[in-house]
């Protein structure tokens, strides 16, 4: 009988210990969380004093001292700007698509990440569809507010557009297709061998959104891919939009 009450303490010990390891881990991936997303905020704040908004006619017009960013970080390679979001980043570019999923802009390990485009794609103006990540953080921050472009009343505002500025460029796109896939190679496609393909990738995309844009998109254009995850893992929010302005900088 003491046998048993002493394997019963032992045992009820043992849970609690595994109990309390689980609470001290979560605690302190909660409090990793905070920091890093404080820490990105803090350094979102600090480089976005390197881009100024001028106002022209109706149109805002972004500068972006790509010099001053690229002495911080060297693989900066654009701006991007969602409009009726919380997207307002400095866009860098890794050697892979891995590295920038848990470093910052400063090149700190942060299980935020940071803002970054797809290594395939070049910037030189022969992307056919340039990719661009971010994680889905629950502060808002990254790409988290694109969510919002699923919803009916995000389809309610007039301007649908994302403006992408380059050392060269500042590309303006309209948005054609929002929706919800499984995590797959397809459609971060960044080029295409032939005009066939692409206008059957188009198609392909075009089909899966939640929402008809009304835009006409053929394989003579060149797209922009935003992509996160919902937040449970195995899904993404997957946006594209079609440039309809590219002016030289």
């Amino acid at each position: 009988m003491k046998r048993k009450i002493r394997i019963d303490r032992i045992i009820t010990l043992l849970l609690t210990l595994v109990f309390l390891t689980g609470i001290i881990i979560s605690l302190t991936k909660i409090i990793q969380w905070k920091k890093n997303t404080t820490d990105n905020n803090k350094i979102k704040e600090e480089i976005n004093e390197n881009i100024k908004v001028v106002q022209e006619e109706e149109e805002p017009k972004y500068v972006v001292d790509f010099e001053a960013l690229k002495q911080q970080n060297s693989d900066t390679v654009a701006y991007l700007k969602v409009e009726n979001t919380n997207v307002d980043y400095v866009v860098v570019k890794g050697n892979d698509n891995d590295y920038y999923l848990n470093h910052n802009f400063k090149k700190e390990y942060n299980v935020a990440g940071w803002i970054f485009a797809d290594y395939k794609n070049k910037f030189d103006g022969t992307d056919k569809n340039i990719v661009i990540y971010g994680h889905n953080m629950q502060d808002g921050s990254m790409f988290a507010s694109l969510k919002e472009i699923l919803t009916s009343n995000w389809q309610n505002n007039e301007k649908k557009q994302i403006t992408l500025v380059t050392e060269k460029e500042t590309i303006t796109y309209e948005i054609f297709s929002s929706y919800i896939i499984e995590a797959e190679d397809y459609y971060i496609t960044t080029n295409f061998s032939n005009n066939q393909l692409f206008k059957e990738f188009i198609n392909t995309i075009i089909n899966r959104s939640y929402y008809n844009y009304n835009v006409e998109v053929d394989e003579s254009d060149n797209i922009l891919t935003l992509s996160t995850c919902t937040g449970t893992g195995k899904n993404r929010i997957v946006i594209h939009a079609k440039q309809i302005n590219l002016e030289q900088n």
